[in-house]
């Protein structure tokens, strides 16, 4: 006999084989020693697991006939104790009733099943107290010591109700129990209906890691790309998805994505948020999936609860996923719900839509009368992230935003004393995005030692720290606010700063050039050393024509100067054209420095036909009849004869 040393090795062999009445042992030949048989299974040898002993499985199966006769007469013989069951209220009361009734190894899915039912809507401090009584209990180990020996005797349906209830309750995995469960369930892959494999899918992926575990999954998995046609239930494919994982291969994701738009008709709307949590767990970004989810989900959005909601949006985010509707049908219900939802769920959720740059206007309008109104009732943690958000999502106040910024800069020096270096730093940092400069937090911040503690930060936070000085120098030096007196100025950063790397798009530079002139146009031009602009065109205002820039160096106070960007769409907050926390920045600082910056998206730079783009190009650059005068200047540098066309 080929002695197998571990389950894994074991169900290599069955898979392969094709047999599933296995015997198998621990680590080295073990002496026969045959137990007693377990009542009602005559054909059965079931070993103690820490015993030197092994077993043998049934082989023999009844009939239909046999079986069907079977099942009625044991629901007639068992039905007392089934409806005794179902009165228990507790996992205590289910022992009492298994301490004073014989319990056979078809109870014992039901009895576990009945204990984790009676608790599970109990809260975590109810629940915790059962539970200990429930492993105090004297029955408890009578009950699981059943299930061990019991084990070969169950169905596979009543294996997996009894593997999960068991590990609900919290019973050891590294017990004798549900090793021995897990090591049957082993035996049994080939003879799973769809309900205990969606059982077994989802206990196994709450499961830790084991031998016997690893083994059982790796088993699935070698099965589960079979299953998937069969699948009939949208709660066994999510299950079954989630155990595959992210390291599912894509031709089985491509099954899964078109077994998941086949059923797209049966998904509820609590399927609807859970596959989207699914599509994140295994990485699945399928557009078609995730645009039907998000339409259900919008359309119903009062009946998503909160953790459900923020679940939706961390999936989105995992997934890069980013629909208008979907976002815009949350933000405006948190809006218009903004009295029930605690401080701590609207940051929650304004974080998630931070990081899909969605700016939510009417949700962070409101949620900054509540900053304004009770400023007091934010932790130092709360303020960072207002900041971040508001910074970031460079979201306009208008006549409310020095109300909100002197409000937050209040508590912000309240917990001055608490504040590390680096913490004083981000927050004066997202503050500059806003222009704004208060005293008190620069003061601080400035000093020698403050500085010198900066400085000397290394490891990851070494890159946050130089961009964020390199940011506050920025605006010392073009904002030029007001400083304390006696503070020290900024060391020179730009030895330890990486180079701003700019790629140049040579399509937008020569439409340009035929719209305004090769003389007009002055290609890569930088600013304070940081700042890259694409193309620079100068127009003097006083011959009202095109000026080239040696002319503009003589006629300075007549000339515009208009800043063409090429920006990319994540510059963008999503859906708009409103410019982020950088290059909201960006754009304020050129402007002092003298030009009219102008935005073109990179994306229309790369699709557009020539004619298109050169058409608005010239809508926004010269806006209002700026096109006449360009056409006026390009006819003076027409051949003569030559006509001008419209």
């Amino acid at each position: 006999m080929n002695v197998l040393k571990s389950g894994e090795q074991m169900l290599k062999r069955a898979i392969l084989s094709g047999r599933f009445s296995l015997v198998w042992t621990q680590y080295c030949p073990l002496p026969y020693k045959r137990p007693d048989p377990i009542p009602y299974c005559r054909n059965c040898t079931v070993p103690s697991f820490h015993q030197n002993s092994t077993r043998t499985l049934c082989s023999v199966l009844p009939s239909k006939d046999a079986a069907s006769d079977l099942s009625r007469s044991n629901e007639e013989e068992h039905a007392p104790f089934f409806k005794m069951l179902a009165e228990c209220r507790s996992p205590s009361d289910v022992l009492d009733l298994v301490d004073s009734r014989e319990v056979y190894h078809l109870h014992i899915s039901y009895c576990m099943s009945q204990m984790w039912k009676s608790i599970k809507k109990m809260s975590e401090d109810q629940r915790r107290c059962e539970i200990s009584l429930m492993l105090a209990h004297p029955s408890f180990q009578k009950l699981c010591h059943k299930a061990r020996v019991g084990a070969p005797c169950m169905s596979t349906s009543q294996l997996a109700y009894t593997l999960s209830s068991m590990v609900k309750l919290g019973v050891s995995q590294s017990s004798v129990v549900v090793q021995t469960l897990l090591r049957v369930m082993q035996e049994r892959l080939n003879q799973l209906d769809e309900k205990s494999l969606s059982i077994l899918c989802y206990t196994l992926k709450q499961m830790e890691s084991s031998k016997n575990s690893d083994a059982l999954t790796q088993g699935l998995k070698l099965i589960l790309p079979e299953w998937i046609p069969k699948i009939q239930n949208v709660i066994a494919l999510q299950n079954v998805m989630c155990l595959l994982g992210k390291d599912t291969p894509p031709v089985i994701k491509k099954n899964l994505q078109m077994k998941a738009l086949s059923m797209a008709d049966e998904f509820t709307l609590p399927n609807a948020q859970h596959m989207m949590r699914t599509l994140a767990t295994i990485d699945l970004h399928s557009k078609p999936l995730l645009d039907i989810f998000s339409k259900r989900i919008a359309e119903n959005i009062y009946g998503v609860p909160y953790p459900k909601m923020l679940m939706v949006l961390k999936s989105c985010r995992e997934l890069f996923y980013r629909n208008s509707n979907l976002l815009s049908s949350i933000s405006d219900y948190l809006a218009t719900t903004l009295s029930i939802w605690s401080n701590k769920q609207i940051i929650f959720f304004l974080l998630e839509f931070e990081a899909l740059c969605f700016n939510p206007v009417a949700l962070l309008d409101a949620f900054a009368e509540r900053v304004i109104q009770k400023p007091h009732s934010f932790a130092l943690k709360d303020l960072f992230s207002i900041l971040k958000i508001y910074s970031s999502l460079n979201h306009d106040l208008k006549e409310h935003k020095q109300e909100f910024l002197d409000g937050v800069t209040l508590m912000l020096e309240s917990y001055l004393p608490r504040m590390t270096s680096v913490q004083l730093l981000r927050a004066v940092s997202f503050l500059c995005v806003f222009g704004h400069f208060p005293q008190v937090l620069l003061k601080k911040l400035l000093q020698k030692e403050c500085l010198d503690e900066l400085l000397q930060r290394g490891g990851t936070e070494y890159i946050g720290v130089m961009n964020n000085l390199h940011k506050l120098d920025l605006c010392l030096r073009l904002d030029n606010p007001p400083l304390p007196p006696s503070v020290s100025p900024l060391p020179d950063l730009h030895n330890v700063l990486q180079p701003n790397e700019n790629r140049l798009h040579p399509r937008l530079i020569s439409a340009l050039k035929n719209l305004a002139g090769e003389d007009a146009v002055m290609e890569s031009v930088v600013e304070a050393n940081v700042y890259f602009i694409d193309a620079v065109i100068t127009l003097s205002e006083a011959k009202d024509i095109l000026s080239s820039p040696e002319e503009h160096s003589v006629t300075s106070q007549n000339s515009r100067r208009i800043a063409v960007l090429c920006v990319r769409s994540h510059a963008f907050c999503f859906g708009t054209t409103h410019p982020r926390s950088m290059l909201a920045m960006k754009i304020r600082h050129l402007k002092l420095l003298g030009y009219e910056p102008c935005l073109i998206s990179g994306k229309n730079i790369n699709t557009l036909p020539n004619q298109e783009m050169t058409d608005m190009l010239r809508d926004k650059i010269f806006p209002e009849g700026g096109s006449c005068r360009i056409e006026e200047g390009n006819q003076s540098e027409q051949r003569p004869g030559q006509t001008s066309t419209s």
